[in-house]
């Protein structure tokens, strides 16, 4: 762990620069404004959902029993006649966004120490700006826009909401690389 100590800088500092930028993103540019739509009849369906007592959880629909439940001609036509989904299902409460905000941002730290691990096995100290923002900026890239992609992938989450997310995640990935570009270590004499 003597990297965290020799790179605690870059690590808070990209941590903090991203926060910033996706609260940019999120609430100053209208990207993700579109993301999400809203169930027709809203109220009818969740006092539906809460009549059947629907807990949180992760749900897909339709559901086999199992792999063999899969290829038979009643869950067929399930998928045929649809809809066919994902659906998360959150405890009863309030959105409380300064817990999800403190969240984002320890995610944020973890992100920024992932980069700083590999970069610092990778390059040595004093090395050149380019080849850091480079290395670090790539890590940090994997980590916030790449890992959208399965969403789509596998849950049928949209490919262009997912581009957005990936194109947010290029963005947090140059901060984070250029602030571990800025701050790394020189050579000791």
């Amino acid at each position: 762990m003597h990297f965290v100590h020799e790179l605690w800088a870059p690590i808070l500092l990209a941590a903090v620069g991203v926060f910033v930028v996706s609260s940019v993103l999120h609430m100053l540019i209208p990207i993700h404004r579109n993301d999400y739509r809203k169930l027709p009849d809203e109220d009818a369906i969740l006092a539906y959902m809460r009549d059947a007592g629907i807990a949180p959880g992760e749900y897909v629909f339709p559901c086999p029993d199992s792999m063999k439940d899969m290829g038979t001609p009643e869950m067929a036509e399930k998928f045929k006649v649809g809809p066919v989904g994902f659906l998360t299902i959150r405890p009863p409460a309030t959105i409380n966004m300064g817990v999800s905000l403190a969240q984002w941002f320890l995610f944020s730290i973890l992100v920024s120490i992932c980069a700083a691990y590999l970069t610092h096995a990778a390059l040595p100290a004093g090395s050149a700006y380019l080849s850091v923002f480079r290395f670090a900026g790539c890590v940090a890239f994997l980590c916030y826009g790449v890992s959208h992609v399965p969403d789509a992938i596998w849950k049928g989450a949209s490919w262009t909401t997912t581009f957005k997310f990936v194109f947010d995640g290029l963005i947090y990935g140059l901060v984070t690389g250029g602030i571990f570009g800025w701050l790394w270590p020189e050579l000791s004499h």
